[in-house]
């Protein structure tokens, strides 16, 4: 699928709705309207958008903890996203989920988790079982690069690439294991270059172009649906707020993160890119950011006003675990 200016404005649009909509979920949650920790995307938003703009309607994705970009940029609603983190019953998961386990089964988002590398493992067998029914369907899995030293990593991709199975694995390398640099904790610098020992590609990209993202991504896809297998790749990015939520960031500097935000910045990025080729205007670029911040307006003002859930709904969507055996 050719990047064209009419894709690359809904991209760019996508780009701003997660900016926006993560910056006022961290002041929502000053405000304590969003209770519990909280994962911010900023920094990181070329990657979701990037890859999900390939994606069909029907095509599954699986995320980390900080995957309210991933949900955006695969199709799920704001309104409902921001009432799933106010824990309201019109959420995306009637409340019950909230920013870490958000998902979206109507979009075939099957959810957040804080498990590292614990969408690896569902997210191969989605597609296993897309390839057993014949649907050309493709599973999509969003990890940092510390699963890659879990065992689900090295189990997944090694039952992916040995079935050729329709799946491609996305680690989102912002650089950091929570508080430890990556070059303290890992041999290889480069996750992709582990793809090697399973016999299938390893693709590294600037995780701040979200061009590049994006051409990866349709090479990786395609070849997934053809039923070539699995693609790895590794999308060097940063994440500009910490951690999660109460971090106090003394593992990185001040200028380190301003040097991210002011010069890597992928929105700024893909805006240079835009208006070089006369995909956008001042005026175009005025415009969507006013669109995206009347989303977010409203997405608040939806939660606001939606209903917690009723006290009886704590004993529904909840696995019985009493087993019992006939004798």
């Amino acid at each position: 699928m050719t990047l064209d200016g009419e894709l690359a404005k809904r991209m760019y649009s996508d780009m701003w709705r997660i900016r926006l909509f993560e910056e006022e979920a961290n002041r929502q949650t000053g405000l304590g309207n969003v209770v519990g920790t909280l994962h911010l995307y900023c920094g990181e938003e070329a990657v979701g958008v990037g890859i999900c703009a390939h994606l069909r309607d029907d095509d599954y994705i699986l995320g980390t903890h900080r995957s309210h970009g991933h949900c955006l940029a695969k199709g799920a609603l704001m309104d409902d996203m921001m009432a799933e983190l106010f824990g309201k019953e019109t959420g995306t998961c009637s409340g019950k989920g909230g920013s870490m386990h958000v998902a979206d089964l109507s979009k075939n988002i099957l959810g957040a988790n804080g498990i590292v590398a614990g969408g690896i493992g569902p997210a191969t067998g989605t597609a296993m079982a897309t390839k057993i029914r014949g649907t050309h369907q493709v599973s999509v899995c969003f990890f940092g690069d510390g699963a890659a030293a879990r065992g689900p990593f090295h189990e997944g991709i090694l039952m992916g690439s040995l079935w050729k199975l329709p799946v491609v694995y996305v680690c989102e390398n912002n650089g950091y294991q929570q508080w430890v640099r990556r070059e303290n904790v890992a041999v290889v610098d480069s996750v992709a270059t582990m793809a090697a020992s399973y016999g299938i590609p390893g693709v590294s990209v600037d995780g701040q172009n979200i061009v590049e993202v994006y051409e990866a991504a349709e090479e990786a896809i395609d070849r997934a649906r053809r039923g070539e297998g699995p693609t790895l790749i590794e999308a060097r990015t940063y994440r500009y707020f910490g951690h999660s939520l109460g971090d106090r960031e003394e593992y990185r500097t001040r200028e380190e993160v301003d040097e991210w935000r002011n010069n890597r910045d992928p929105i700024n990025i893909f805006r240079g890119y835009m208006s070089e080729r006369q995909w956008l205007t001042e005026r175009e670029d005025e415009e969507i950011q006013a669109a995206a911040k009347e989303d977010v307006a409203a997405a608040v003002k939806f939660a606001d006003e939606s209903a917690y859930p009723p006290l009886e709904a704590a004993h529904t969507d909840v696995l019985d675990t009493e087993w019992r055996v006939d004798a």
